[in-house]
């Protein structure tokens, strides 16, 4: 199932709506790196709302995105993490180093806003 990704001014914003195939999270980090040179966006927002879990591979796959887009010029904010999600991550041992979080969407394009106008010296 590919994931919808939008472009709103300078960030890119793909909305998981439902659980996704390993094939389809290579597919999704695949196109993400691909469209953020395409349209030079300066962020990336995955919102995970509807996701009930996120398996190791999952979590590292959105850890990798966050580095790829990272090394491509835009910074990635992950998005509405479920209070369950976030207590079986612990409990299992799965991290999102090194990767920003925010409650939602609101809050990520918020925090996308903060770091683009640090990124310019305002």
């Amino acid at each position: 199932m590919a994931v919808p990704i939008l472009k709103q001014s300078h960030y890119l914003i793909a909305s998981i709506q439902s659980a996704l195939s390993d094939s389809d999270l290579v597919q999704l980090r695949d196109n993400l790196a691909e469209l953020v040179g395409r349209h030079r966006a300066r962020g990336v927002i995955i919102d995970v709302t509807a996701l009930d879990v996120l398996d190791s591979f999952a979590t590292r796959m959105l850890r990798g995105v966050a580095y790829i887009t990272k090394l491509r010029g835009a910074e990635t904010v992950i998005v509405g993490l479920q209070p369950e999600v976030a207590l079986s991550m612990v409990q299992m041992g799965l991290t999102l180093e090194g990767v920003s979080t925010a409650l939602d969407l609101e809050e990520g394009l918020a925090f996308l806003n903060r770091r683009l106008k640090e990124s310019h010296g305002q």
